[in-house]
């Protein structure tokens, strides 16, 4: 006498199939989440060297500002249209130096870069008292972080 109960010869195996595409579809579900959080980690990453970049070119245009402060600081006004311009450089600047094209000086700061510019000299500027001559400088600060994230950022200083 057998206790086991009478099966039929064609559903024998059909629990183990059913498990293996269960198991199929919990795979592919699991290398989906996989790839959206390696996904998630580089575009994290990503705006983390943005940001590192920006803080970086922000920092180095603070310290151009300073050179400019020194009541002892001149620098030549810039000259035809291609050395008044802001410096094309910028988007390809990997050091400090001197670029002949723009004719800026480029300072390394920090970790970025600076360069400076008379762009000439202006009457009533915005925050300069009436009636008073400031003379107006572009300073251009480039910071680069990891291979290939950049960050260019101005100001134009008026001094009186």
């Amino acid at each position: 006498m057998s206790f086991y109960p009478v099966t039929s010869h064609r559903q024998r195996g059909m629990a183990l199939l059913v498990s293996l595409v269960f198991l199929l579809l919990l795979t592919l579900i699991g290398i989906s989440s996989m790839q959206n959080a390696n996904l998630q980690e580089k575009m994290a990453s990503s705006v983390t060297l943005r940001n590192q970049s920006f803080q970086n070119a922000e920092a180095a245009l603070r310290m151009g500002e300073s050179a400019v402060q020194v009541s002892t600081y001149t620098l030549p006004i810039c000259s035809g249209t291609t050395q008044c311009a802001p410096p094309a450089e910028s988007s390809s600047l990997t050091g400090a130096g001197f670029n002949s094209t723009s004719g800026v000086t480029w300072i390394a700061a920090g970790n970025g870069f600076y360069g400076v510019q008379n762009i000439g000299a202006t009457m009533n500027a915005v925050n300069v008292p009436s009636n008073t001559s400031a003379t107006l400088y572009r300073v251009t600060a480039v910071a680069i972080v990891g291979n290939n994230v950049r960050s260019v950022v101005e100001s134009i200083y008026a001094k009186y």
